[in-house]
């Protein structure tokens, strides 16, 4: 009904995690799509190697400009920021705002978190270029810049950790977000979808 006139590509990170004796082991060393290494250090960091891939092939191969992605990334947002907002990591600051501002519309409240360079160090590993884990400190940002070390330069991009943001932890409904998977950010990224048309 909406028909924003706008092209939107969206890509579906999805794998299926089966542990069998081909599965990634800790000090396993991978090769990303983009040629980056990364060193495993903790196997339930998984999702974010398939998000790097998918981030990587959005604003590389197909060169889109902006690329946003959510992902329940981290329990560390959950922490930081509770059940009732999304953690926004990005690398433009009008970005965040303009997401903000979505948020306070569509009653899919987000906040932006801090990407200051000093947390990359946690992520950078003496075996590979990364790590997939920096641990428990800073978590949320950590796994961010994860993933922002796979975004093609001069891309415009945000990271929406949904973690807590997506409904099913505290068990109430609060307006049409119900007690069970809402869709968390889809309103998000409709509206987005409508202002960039407004742009154009």
């Amino acid at each position: 009904q909406l028909k924003p006139k706008v092209n939107v590509t969206g890509i579906v990170a999805a794998a299926e995690n089966m542990p069998s004796g081909a599965s990634y082991r800790p000090g396993d060393i991978l090769r990303a799509m983009n040629g980056k290494t990364i060193e495993i250090v903790n196997t339930d960091a998984e999702g974010r190697l398939v998000l790097a891939d998918a981030v990587t092939y959005a604003s590389q191969a197909l060169k889109l400009n902006p690329v946003l992605d959510a992902a329940t990334l981290t329990g560390a947002i959950v922490v930081a920021l509770g059940l009732y907002r999304a953690g926004v990591f990005t690398n433009d600051d009008a970005l965040a705002d303009t997401l903000y501002d979505i948020g306070e519309k569509t009653g899919e409240k987000n906040w932006q978190m801090p990407m200051d360079d000093e947390y990359l160090l946690g992520i950078r590993s003496d075996w590979a270029d990364l790590k997939n884990s920096a641990g428990r400190s800073g978590g949320a940002i950590t796994g961010a810049w994860f993933i922002r070390e796979f975004v093609a330069p001069g891309t415009q991009w945000a990271h929406l950790d949904i973690a807590g943001a997506v409904g099913l932890g505290d068990g109430k409904e609060r307006g049409y977000i119900n007690k069970w998977g809402n869709g968390v950010p889809t309103r998000t990224f409709i509206e987005f979808a409508l202002r960039l048309a407004n742009t154009k």
